[in-house]
Formats: C-alpha cells, sequence, structure tokens
C-alpha cells in the first residue's frame, strides 16, 4: 500500500478529521487552474488562428512564392517573361508544391456612375486555383475563362463595388493610360470580399488574354507565375530549391528570372504577425506564473492546517522525504482536476466560436468579421505537458516546509 498516496487522497476528499480549511482551499487552487487553463488554451487559439487566416489571407491573392523577371520592381506595370512549360514542369515536381499558375497585371481606371476608381486587373487563365476566391466571393460567381475565346467577364470586390455602385450584371468601361488611350467593357459576374482593404481596392480578376493584349504582349509572355504550397512551414524551403531553378533560366533576350515569397512581399504584415506570436507566449508565462503562485498559497495553507498531522507521522518514524511526497501527490491532484476542466471547457469555447462565430470583430480594424480559432492536437499536448511540469515543479518549493517541522512542536500546533 502506498501510503503517502492514500493519505493525499484522503485529505483531498476531506476524510480527515481536524481543521475544515482544505476543502474551501483546494476548490480555490483547482478553480485558478482551471481558468488558467481556459485563458491559455483560449490565447494560443485564437493567436495562432488569427495569423492563419491573415496569411491565408495574403497568400490567396499572392499565393505563397512568386517568379517573374528579374527587374521586377514592383509596379502593377511589369516587364513580360517568357512561359517555360520546361521549368513549369521542374517546379511541379519538387514535394510540398500544390500548384503553380500563370498571371499578368494591368493597372487602369474603372468609371461607372459618374466616379472613377484606379484598380490593378490580374489576369489569370483556365488553370487558375480560385480555393480561396471561391470562400470570400459574396455574390454571383466565379468569372469563366478557356484557351479558346477571350472572355470579358470579370470579378470585383465589394469595396470598389459600393464606391462605384455597381451590382452583378453591370457593364464597366475601364481606360488605360500609356502611349495611346485604351478602353475595355467587361461584364461583372461576381463580387467578393476578403476585409483585407489592401487588396480590395486594389484587384479585380480578368481573362490573362485581355492584360497580354493591353501590354502589347504575345500569348506567350507573362508577368510570372504563383506557387502554392502544401505547409507553410515548407515556404522557404521550396523557395530555396525554386531559386537554383529559375537563377540556371536566362531568355534569349537577357531577361533573367527572380522569386521571392510573400513574406518578402509583405514584410511588414508578417513583422506584425511574429510580434503577435510573442505576444501569445508572454501571455502563457504569466498565466503559467499566476496559477503555480496560486497554486504554492494553497499548498502552504494546506501543509499548515496539517502541522499536527506532520508532527505526529514524524514521531511514528517517518521520513521527511514520504511526508513530501504526500503533499506533492495532493498538488498532483488539484492540478489533474484543474487541468481536465480546463480543457473541457476552453476547448469548448473553442469549438463554440468556430461553429457558430457568436464572437464578431470589425473587418475595418482587424480584417477579420470573426474572431478565428486554430485548434491544434499538438499545440494542446505541448500546452498541457508545459503547465503540468511547471507547476508540478514549482510545487517542490513549499514542501521543503515539511522538513522544517519539529514533531515535539508540531503535536502541540493549534
Amino acid at each position: 500500500m502506498n501510503i503517502e498516496l492514500f493519505i493525499a487522497r484522503k485529505i483531498a476528499s476531506g476524510g480527515l478529521s481536524g481543521k475544515k480549511l482544505a476543502g474551501p482551499v483546494i476548490k480555490v487552487a483547482t478553480l485558478g487552474i482551471v481558468l488558467g487553463v481556459i485563458v491559455m488554451i483560449i490565447s494560443i487559439a485564437v493567436g495562432f488562428g488569427f495569423k492563419g487566416e491573415i496569411r491565408e489571407k495574403i497568400s490567396g491573392f499572392a499565393s505563397h512564392i512568386q517568379i517573374m523577371s528579374y527587374d521586377y520592381n514592383y509596379s502593377p506595370e511589369t516587364n513580360p517573361i517568357s512561359i517555360d512549360e520546361g521549368l513549369e514542369a521542374q517546379v511541379q515536381s519538387l514535394d510540398g508544391v500544390s500548384y503553380m499558375q500563370r498571371y499578368a497585371t494591368k493597372p487602369g481606371i474603372i468609371k461607372a456612375n459618374d466616379a472613377i476608381q484606379g484598380v490593378v486587373l490580374k489576369g489569370v487563365d483556365e488553370a487558375y486555383n480560385w480555393e480561396f476566391i471561391q470562400s470570400i466571393l459574396v455574390e454571383g460567381r466565379l468569372p469563366v475563362y478557356n484557351d479558346s475565346v477571350r472572355s470579358d467577364e470579370i470579378l470585383v470586390s465589394e469595396e470598389i463595388a459600393r464606391l462605384l455602385e455597381l451590382k452583378i450584371g453591370d457593364k464597366i468601361r475601364m481606360y488605360f493610360i500609356q502611349d495611346k488611350a485604351l478602353a475595355r467593357r467587361f461584364d461583372i459576374v461576381g463580387i467578393y470580399n476578403s476585409h483585407f482593404p489592401e487588396y480590395d481596392k486594389m484587384f479585380a480578376f480578368v481573362d490573362l488574354k485581355h492584360v497580354q493584349k493591353l501590354n502589347g504582349w504575345e500569348e506567350s509572355q507573362i508577368t510570372g507565375y504563383e506557387i502554392g504550397v502544401s505547409e507553410f512551414k515548407l515556404m522557404e524551403q521550396l523557395n530555396e530549391e525554386i531559386y537554383y531553378l529559375t537563377s540556371a533560366k536566362v531568355e534569349a533576350d537577357g531577361t533573367m528570372l527572380r522569386n521571392r515569397t510573400i513574406k518578402q512581399l509583405q514584410p511588414q504584415i508578417f513583422g506584425w504577425l511574429d510580434i503577435l506570436d510573442t505576444n501569445v507566449y508572454v501571455i502563457l508565462l504569466l498565466i503559467i506564473l499566476v496559477a503555480s503562485f496560486n497554486m504554492i498559497s494553497g499548498l502552504l495553507i494546506l501543509i499548515l492546517e496539517r502541522t499536527n498531522m506532520i508532527g505526529i507521522l514524524k514521531a511514528l518514524g517517518s521520513e521527511d522525504w514520504s511526508l513530501r511526497k504526500v503533499f506533492v501527490y495532493l498538488s498532483g491532484f488539484i492540478i489533474g482536476r484543474g487541468m481536465i476542466w480546463g480543457n473541457v471547457i476552453g476547448i469548448f469555447i473553442c469549438l463554440l466560436q468556430k461553429y457558430t462565430q457568436f464572437i464578431k470583430l470589425d473587418p475595418a480594424n482587424y480584417y477579420l468579421s470573426t474572431v478565428p480559432v486554430h485548434l491544434n492536437l499538438i499545440d494542446l499536448l505541448l500546452l498541457n505537458m508545459g503547465v503540468l511540469v511547471v507547476t508540478m515543479t514549482m510545487m517542490l518549493g513549499p514542501t521543503y516546509l515539511v522538513s522544517r517541522i519539529l514533531p515535539v512542536k508540531a503535536i502541540r500546533f493549534n
């Protein structure tokens, strides 16, 4: 029989006679662990969820990696590169590449209802990955493009539609300022809203053939390629592998290629997301410390309450470590019970938000309409292991008080 475990269970259940502080103290300590675990689970779920949603929005418009002309200057007016089916096959054969698509851009001005708005036309073809755009489509349908006929269908953002008072089915005229002013007419078939103003006010999607003709390019010329990766953590590694492929390519006119990631495209936003990660870790550390000190206070009260018991057991020959184990086991009961209930409640709240989205946000300030949550089993396991190890380690300190208690004085203690 494990006598230390037996005594700890009796104290935890209130089965030992004597002072009655143990019950309230254990409840308060357990509640502290429960609240701490709930807040930590919500913090990592919301923090990682927010980061994931912002990354998804950026990669949805620009993909994870782009290949373009080496003299690309971050302007919508770009120098073309030639379509290279050999390069396409090499890139798509890399492990972790989920898709590779062609695109071209052209800045222009939309005029409608006596109002004008500058936009960037993004030309895409029938192989374009519409998965992200489909998820943010609020009205209408996706445009349909094919190899044979140039389509006049255009997809605009809800922000542009609001500014110009446009709706599905409207015909709009666009003007392009260059050596010779050009005008084109498009039919609005869909409206999207990503709640990301930097992109919503900028991009409209059209047939790649339109942009090629407006730029005076041949059918074999494009602005570049967009490449999607299966996992975000593979992006930097794949970018290096693609670099070795593109650096070996020199076109007949001397054009060289370069590639970049969305981190290089939006360094400010990703720097902000890195700071968000730091904030989450600081919150976790502070909550663990608060919960631990709450446990320390409760354990000290329990030790003082059981001073008589400690003295009697010492007089009967119990060793200090044996008595300390009683309170280590007792701490384990409290922490374990608190973690179980904290996980149940915390995960329930996160799942409730994920499937009902009852907590809303202002998209103008947060880029999102609801609080995002992302629950990962590995993150939850690491969090629970961290809480258990830190709190149990900190509980060893107060148990040293047991070794300082003298049997004679402890038996008289009241």
